[in-house]
């Protein structure tokens, strides 16, 4: 293939590789320097194209490996190194530590909102919660279904009630 057809033939094929560019990066001007990127390699690389091959594939895989190698590069940029003697990464979340005081605190109110409740709304709750379903609830304590239905939506409104102060805004 001359370098005359090639060019066209890539000319050719920018109509397909920019939808696919804007599908990569999300966003017009990154895709259009995707794109123009893309056509800079392969007329680079031209050598490295076998006649009779697929063009159009060999330019869709150009086209995804520098994105890829520009977002790997991105990365690596935004990733700030602490120059201190513990050489921590800042971005790094493997060594937070979270104090655990206020989940214990919840928990036990939660404990205690859920003790406070009647037995009459309290058991069909606790058997809802551990994973039973309305009818399995309904025929263990033999009451109606919807009966079940309401003891349980009674004793969220309590206990939504009862542990307001946990409530986000």
């Amino acid at each position: 293939m001359t370098a005359l057809e090639f060019s066209g033939t890539i000319d050719k094929l920018t109509g397909s590789l920019k939808p696919f560019a804007l599908r990569l990066t999300r966003d017009m001007e990154d895709a259009n320097d995707l794109l123009q990127e893309t056509m800079l390699k392969a007329f680079s690389n031209r050598d490295k194209y076998t006649d009779g091959t697929n063009l159009k594939a060999w330019m869709y895989t150009i086209m995804k490996n520098t994105f890829i190698t520009n977002y790997q590069r991105m990365i690596r940029k935004n990733t700030f190194i602490d120059s201190t003697n513990n050489l921590h990464y800042l971005n790094s979340s493997a060594n937070t530590i979270e104090n655990s005081a206020f989940g214990k605190f919840a928990m036990k109110d939660i404990k205690k909102a859920i003790a406070d409740l009647d037995d009459a709304y309290k058991i069909p709750f606790m058997m809802h919660f551990r994973g039973f379903k309305y009818y399995e609830i309904a025929d263990e304590l033999q009451i109606p279904i919807g009966t079940v239905k309401n003891r349980i939506h009674i004793a969220r409104k309590e206990l939504k009630q009862s542990l307001k102060q946990y409530a986000t805004k």
